[in-house]
């Protein structure tokens, strides 16, 4: 679909209301570690905000916080001078801009993986309890052991979405799975950005039989995979593609595809669709998912693929209700009568689980 900006500088015609034909006025306030971060950022950057600016030929004013403190002032400043949409990356951003949103209420802020409700602010949420569903099934598929381990920065209801997503499709994909979790600290200062102690948990999960780690916990994941490739086993990234991190290693990532939620972003202030409230993104649209890529692809089986492929559909179509831990409040596990994507543990030779 053309956006606006496109069709105009092909000379379509519009009959559209004035307002959506005004020229929106956008811009984009990264999170701490600046657009080069060699992480998120800089995918929003290079994928989300080159490629609309590219597109569209609509110039998107950018900033780069070093601190909390300076990434409020920067969205005060922005709203003073009339930008709008501001678009602003991070879960710890509502915080931010509380203040701000009541000062300005007429600018429309947009949050890209946090929610506010304001009436100026438009919120962005990822589903990710369908990518970690996916994800689940894979480990269950590809675990010799018949037992996978999660790894948690911290025990709030964001991280359980993950943790309970995993754990519902590792029991859909094999009923006899073992599912093991363990969370780094209760300080959120320390929860994602210790390696050392994310090496420590995950050592011990490894040492009770978990052959597959799955990390949702930023920072503090890199101690976890670091852990998985001194161990030989195999670990699993969170939030966007670490597959080359560890080749060999990395059986794949659950992926928020923040750039295309950005893209979006940008896309409803200049074609007058922005409106406050919630947005969910999930599987459909390729918001969220499970990477594949030259690092990983030789590990998982043309078979497996093609039953995750079905899997995902399923999703899709809601013939898999994934269940939501934070909107039921607990941890609800979809257990299948029959037809469970693997064989059980003690029906297979160990390492031919989902292979053929």
């Amino acid at each position: 679909m053309l956006s606006v900006a496109r069709m105009m500088m092909f000379g379509i015609a519009l009959a559209l209301p004035s307002w959506v034909l005004a020229a929106s006025k956008p811009a984009v306030v990264y999170g701490l570690g600046g657009k080069f971060d060699g992480a998120v950022n800089q995918q929003v950057f290079e994928k989300g905000v080159q490629r609309f600016s590219q597109e569209t030929g609509v110039a998107v004013t950018e900033r780069e916080p070093a601190s909390v403190a300076e990434r409020q002032q920067m969205i005060r400043e922005l709203a003073k001078q009339g930008f709008s949409p501001i678009v602003l990356i991070g879960d710890d951003e509502p915080s931010s801009l509380l203040p701000v949103a009541d000062e300005y209420p007429k600018t429309h802020f947009t949050l890209v993986d946090a929610q506010l409700n304001k009436a100026n602010v438009r919120s962005l949420l990822f589903n990710e309890q369908e990518a970690a569903f996916l994800i689940g099934a894979i480990a269950a598929a590809e675990s010799e052991t018949g037992i996978i381990g999660f790894v948690g920065g911290m025990d709030l209801p964001t991280i359980r979405r993950y943790a309970c997503g995993y754990e519902q499709g590792a029991l859909f994909a094999n009923p006899s799975i073992e599912v093991k979790q363990s969370y780094v600290t209760s300080i959120p200062s320390m929860a994602f950005n210790d390696p050392a102690k994310g090496t420590f948990v995950a050592k011990g999960l490894i040492d009770d039989g978990a052959d597959i780690v799955f990390a949702a916990a930023r920072g503090t994941g890199q101690g976890v995979y670091q852990a998985a490739a001194d161990a030989g086993v195999k670990a699993i990234g969170s939030d966007y593609n670490q597959n080359s991190l560890y080749p060999g290693t990395m059986l794949t990532s659950l992926y928020k595809n923040r750039p295309l939620a950005v893209y979006l972003a940008l896309e409803e202030g200049e074609t007058g669709t922005w409106k406050a409230g919630i947005r969910q993104l999930g599987l459909a649209d390729d918001y969220v998912g499970w990477a594949l890529d030259k690092h990983n692809q030789a590990l998982l089986s043309d078979a497996l693929r093609s039953k995750l492929e079905t899997l995902r559909v399923e999703i899709l179509t809601g013939k898999i209700q994934v269940n939501d831990v934070l909107q039921q409040g607990h941890c609800e596990l979809v257990r299948p009568q029959q037809g469970a994507l693997c064989a059980a543990i003690e029906q297979r030779k160990p390492g031919s689980l989902c292979k053929s």
